[in-house]
């Protein structure tokens, strides 16, 4: 936690995946409201968490490419973003067999992970699970 505290002298970072970016653009008050709380704060997340919220903006919501890099530079900018880099996939392929989740699920937990993050706010993963004693998983969008 030294580590993280360096980072950040007043709070450990949380990390948001990205379901919590997409639910910021969708159409249930609650959830965007959740999401807009959270991303407020300036949360981590990945370049992963940025290719898929471009992806599922044009695929599922079906935005122009203006409007999804607009978004997309508007993420960037709110969040501190850190790469995934080899050290990142092969944590991740350590918590893939440790703890049975995807491969792209434990990208994200391992980028929380060496980010310093004790929180990750996630609707896809179990909520409360923890992962390598350090990092909580949070479902923000329960009531």
């Amino acid at each position: 936690m030294a580590n993280s505290t360096a980072k950040n002298a007043t709070t450990v970072p949380a990390f948001v995946d990205t379901n919590v970016a997409i639910y910021a653009f969708g159409t249930d008050g609650a959830k965007i409201a959740a999401a807009e709380k959270l991303l407020s704060g300036k949360p981590t997340i990945s370049a992963q968490v940025v290719n898929e919220f471009l992806n599922i903006c044009r695929v599922k919501l079906g935005m122009d490419l203006p409007t999804r890099h607009a978004l997309a530079r508007e993420l960037i900018a709110g969040c501190r973003v850190v790469p995934v880099d080899t050290a990142t996939v092969k944590l991740a392929m350590n918590i893939a067999e440790r703890h049975s989740v995807s491969h792209w699920d434990a990208l994200i937990v391992a980028a929380a992970l060496l980010a310093g993050c004790d929180t990750l706010y996630s609707e896809d993963m179990q909520h409360g699970q923890v992962f390598e004693g350090q990092l909580t998983v949070v479902n923000p969008f329960l009531p």
